[in-house]
């Protein structure tokens, strides 16, 4: 059984451009300065309190920040 990964990033406006502006899983729109979380099992961004549901349901949970950012490459271009 593979652990459930997240990574992890402050949502910027450059980068609400590059992603939905809405929870996965609550549907709740996200704001500039806000943690986001991207599920690496599930292809899909959730904010940070639904982060902490599935963190307490999952004990296989694995968190990653990312030092580069998710988005870099995709904003440097």
């Amino acid at each position: 059984m593979s652990s459930v990964v997240f990574l992890s990033q402050e949502a910027t406006e450059a980068i609400l451009l590059q992603v939905t502006r809405l929870c996965a899983e609550c549907y709740e729109g996200f704001v500039v300065g806000e943690v986001i979380h991207y599920d690496m099992q599930h292809y899909r961004y959730i904010c940070s309190s639904c982060h902490q549901h599935l963190q307490e349901k999952h004990p296989s949970f694995e968190e990653r920040e990312e030092v580069y950012g998710l988005f870099e490459e995709v904003l440097a271009k």
